[in-house]
């Protein structure tokens, strides 16, 4: 029984290490506009692919395990987070991974601090909407 409950620990600590959290900090005083399913959220590598006039929504930022979590995890939850702020794209900025001391001192030593670290722009592209 005691080997049940510590299983079902470690799992639910599991899953709780593994999610990505990400954070959205608005800009400016764009119109409230109504969300938008994650997966029709375009990504931008840069602000010069957008194609047409945008406005930015709010800038993104995300963390998340580096052992647990991948960069397409992390894009994943902003795109989440950018869809119900109402934006249909993102512009990508930063991806940082922890370093390799980091690392081993979250594997070997069970500390934390070895995370991946993504931070992006929430936009509303004018165009996009008008293809709808």
């Amino acid at each position: 029984m005691k080997v049940k409950i510590v299983v079902l620990v470690l799992a639910c600590l599991l899953i709780i290490i593994s999610c990505v959290s990400t954070k959205a900090v608005k800009l400016g005083t764009a119109p409230t506009r109504p969300p938008v399913l994650a997966d029709q959220v375009i990504v931008y590598r840069t602000a010069d692919q957008v194609s047409g006039d945008y406005e930015e929504i709010a800038l993104l930022s995300s963390t998340g395990e580096s052992m647990w979590t991948s960069e397409e995890g992390m894009w994943k939850s902003m795109k989440k987070k950018a869809g119900k702020l109402g934006a249909n794209a993102i512009i990508l900025d930063a991806m940082s991974e922890p370093s390799a001391g980091a690392k081993v001192a979250s594997m070997f030593l069970g500390v934390g601090g070895a995370q991946r670290k993504g931070k992006a722009i929430a936009i509303y592209v004018f165009s996009l909407a008008k293809k709808k």
